[in-house]
């Protein structure tokens, strides 16, 4: 389950959607991070039907698995797409202004270096130097004045007690969280499952124990929980910061069991609870502005406009990887962990949540998409999503208990998985090496004298 940061490229453009099949690949472009929805999406094509298999999770030998739906997830996105409202959005409006001001300011002081005389030059570097103190006293002001802003406007992650930036109001994400329900009820208006759909009714019936085992959590309480269930075979999924819950059937196909559905759901109410969606964009804002200066200095010292074009490039690969990638992958982590305490008091059986994303990974392998680096990814690869989840299941396991849940009955299903898996191999050795002695016994035999 891949991210694409395109989901959140523009929020007046309504036909850039997350809510579109993604290509194979992991690699995006990530022209704009402010916004960010987390979701599912299938790279199935929607013509065929996903191999299906069965999980035995009783102690008998395990049946071949023909009902169990392997389904290619693509895509585990994380809190909605126009997480900004009125301010923000004013921001992410006029950001390429901004990039283009800085262009042509740069562009300017490089044209006007060019045309001074070389004595002029030469008295301007003597001025500079004999100014040395002043001008790095000026810089390292301005570097100070960064380092309070960011230290000012930090406060705690709910929950976790994690350090991070806030520049925006929280107000103003609640007023655009309205704006984009909206949005997509208009979208989808023709696609909303009836509350009296057996799929409605399951997803009303998780979400409701999800938010009543939680009603601890103020942030949890006090949002009313509303459940759209979209007839849509995308595997998605997604919580609005105003508790709008958007669920598609194709996501309802594709779990194993309720136990799984429940952690999903944890996952993305976590993702609202923490306001994810406002610390990214607070956190790429403050990026983007220290990145105009750094624009402004590549088209001032690179001699040719090529070469600043080059320059500008790599400066936003670097802010890509170095920082925007690692940072929504930590935001993901912190939505596991999150998603899998909210699971552990609704007392679900956590324990599938770490079999949801070795699924995920066998499904993978199936499809011979090919494996790329973590690094590369706005998420965590699927085995080190399954580890981090396996770390974190006992502790887990010890909050549900103190909850007063019943005990787990019946295997580890991430032993059950694993036998599974095996159980497969080896009827898939055996099939080709009956295959094979069928082939050998069919070829005609020489006639030696």
């Amino acid at each position: 389950l891949t991210g694409s940061p395109d989901c959140y490229k523009n929020f007046i453009s309504k036909g850039q959607r997350c809510l579109l099949s993604t290509s194979k690949t992991e690699v995006y472009k990530n022209a704009h991070h402010s916004l960010g929805r987390f979701c599912f999406h299938s790279s199935w094509t929607q013509q065929k039907k996903p191999p299906s298999f069965q999980i035995s999770y009783a102690g008998q030998h395990p049946q071949p698995l023909y009902a169990w739906n392997i389904q290619i997830f693509r895509c585990f996105h994380t809190s909605p797409l126009f997480q900004a409202a009125p301010v923000p959005l004013f921001w992410i409006i006029i950001k390429p202004a901004q990039k283009l001001l800085a262009i042509i300011l740069g562009r300017s002081i490089r044209n006007w270096w060019k045309a001074l005389p070389p004595n002029k030059r030469e008295l301007f570097k003597q001025s500079a130097r004999k100014n040395k103190w002043k001008i790095l006293l000026g810089v390292s002001s301005l570097g100070v004045l960064f380092v309070i802003f960011y230290f000012t406007h930090l406060e705690e992650t709910p929950m976790t007690g994690r350090p991070r930036l806030l520049v925006f109001g929280k107000e103003h994400f609640r007023e655009l969280s309205q704006m984009e329900y909206d949005m997509w009820m208009e979208e989808f208006q023709s696609k909303i499952l009836p509350e009296t759909d057996a799929r409605y009714q399951v997803v009303e019936t998780v979400l409701g124990h999800l938010a009543e085992s939680n009603k601890d959590i103020p942030r949890i309480s006090a949002l009313q929980w509303v459940i759209h269930v979209v007839d849509e075979p995308d595997i998605n999924a997604f919580v609005l910061p105003n508790g709008q819950v958007f669920v598609f059937t194709g996501l309802l196909d594709a779990v194993s069991d309720v136990h799984q559905l429940s952690f999903i759901l944890g996952h993305e109410i976590a993702h609202a609870v923490l306001e994810h969606a406002a610390e990214k964009a607070s956190l790429v804002h403050f990026l983007d502005f220290l990145s105009l200066i750094f624009l402004t200095l590549i088209w001032a010292i690179c001699p040719r406009d090529s070469l600043a074009v080059v320059g500008q490039w790599i400066q936003s690969k670097l802010k890509e990887f170095v920082f925007a990638r690692p940072y929504s992958r930590l935001l993901e982590a912190e939505a596991d962990k999150v998603g899998l305490e909210l699971a552990a008091k609704a007392c679900v059986d956590i324990r599938a949540s770490s079999v949801f994303w070795q699924q995920m990974e066998l499904a993978r392998n199936i499809q011979g998409d090919p494996k790329l680096p973590e690094w590369l990814s706005t998420h965590p690869s699927h085995e080190n999503r399954a580890e981090h989840l396996d770390r974190l299941i006992p502790e887990a396991l010890k909050i549900r208990e103190s909850c007063n849940c019943p005990s787990l009955s019946g295997p580890d299903p991430r032993l059950v998985f694993k036998r599974n898996i095996q159980y497969l191999l080896e009827l898939s050795k055996d099939q080709e090496t009956s295959h094979a002695t069928k082939q050998e016994l069919s070829k005609p035999k020489p006639d030696f004298p």
